[in-house]
């Protein structure tokens, strides 16, 4: 019998939003990026084929908007193969239990994010004081206790191979969290960053709200080992990824991404560590 799924007792409904909210954008023929409020889900399969995995599972209180934006994909009735975690903050896993009661679907991280995830283990406190804007002052109030799936969350496979995606590996990019991933495919060079790197200013409620296109470091309130997030900026420029959706903001592609990529990981003190903050 399975064990009883719960959020931490610090979940609740987030009302923030984007002016992206609700789009759901065709990246590549089979890759899809639905903006779930501030947030990025992603899909990943051919529409026409009606098989694909999601890849987070968005805000508190969105399952039913995530799955209307499925089925408006895929078609009445789709499900997912399975459901992939970047990581397990609030606003990648705030609708994951709906999700796997509704979908009965397997879901993936990886083995150093599973203490958050099965109820061991809570994220550290954000940090408000770190130097950049509205929503980092006000982080202080968003949920960290850890969500318990409990026997409902698989570690990824140790090979670097991603269930249901052969085409696909999963990269270990640190620093945002212990057990946060990327996903890459090789040969069209697409990334799932996660975030390792988003494309807008996250700390910023008014760069949030028109997503103005940015490449940034992982949200600075909520990143604890800015050496490894450094790290995993550089290992995932070094892919030369043709594609990203990261897990805020806008797709991006082409030289756009290659050249702020670049500046970015070249940069990466100056660009995203913050002047000063409990985790710097």
């Amino acid at each position: 019998m399975s064990k009883k799924m719960s959020y931490g007792s610090d979940y609740k409904y987030i009302p923030a939003t984007t002016i992206r909210s609700g789009k759901i954008t065709q990246v590549l023929p089979d890759l899809y990026c639905y903006a779930n409020k501030v947030v990025n889900v992603v899909f990943i399969g051919d529409a026409r084929k009606k098989s694909f995995v999601l890849v987070d599972a968005g805000m508190p209180k969105s399952a039913k908007k995530i799955v209307k934006a499925v089925e408006k994909t895929y078609g009445k009735g789709a499900r997912p193969k399975a459901i992939l975690l970047t990581h397990g903050h609030f606003d990648h896993v705030g609708s994951i239990i709906e999700l796997i009661n509704y979908w009965k679907v397997p879901v993936y991280s990886h083995a150093f994010e599973l203490p958050f995830l099965t109820g061991e283990f809570d994220y550290p406190s954000p940090d408000p004081f770190v130097r950049g804007g509205l929503i980092a002052k006000i982080s202080y109030k968003f949920p960290k206790r850890a969500v318990n799936l409990a026997d409902h969350i698989e570690r990824l496979p140790a090979d670097g191979s991603v269930p249901y995606l052969e085409d696909f590996r999963w990269i270990h990019t640190p620093g945002h969290t212990p057990g946060h991933v990327s996903f890459f495919r090789e040969k069209d060079r697409t990334l799932i960053a996660g975030d390792a790197f988003i494309t807008v200013k996250q700390d910023s409620l008014i760069k949030t709200i028109t997503q103005k296109l940015e490449l940034n470091g992982p949200p600075k309130y909520f990143t604890t080992n800015w050496r490894a997030a450094c790290e995993s900026v550089r290992k995932l420029k070094e892919l030369h990824p043709a594609v990203a959706i990261t897990g805020h903001g806008r797709p991006v592609s082409g030289e756009n991404l290659t050249i702020n990529l670049r500046n970015l990981a070249d940069n990466f003190e100056q660009k995203a560590i913050p002047p000063k903050g409990k985790y710097v």
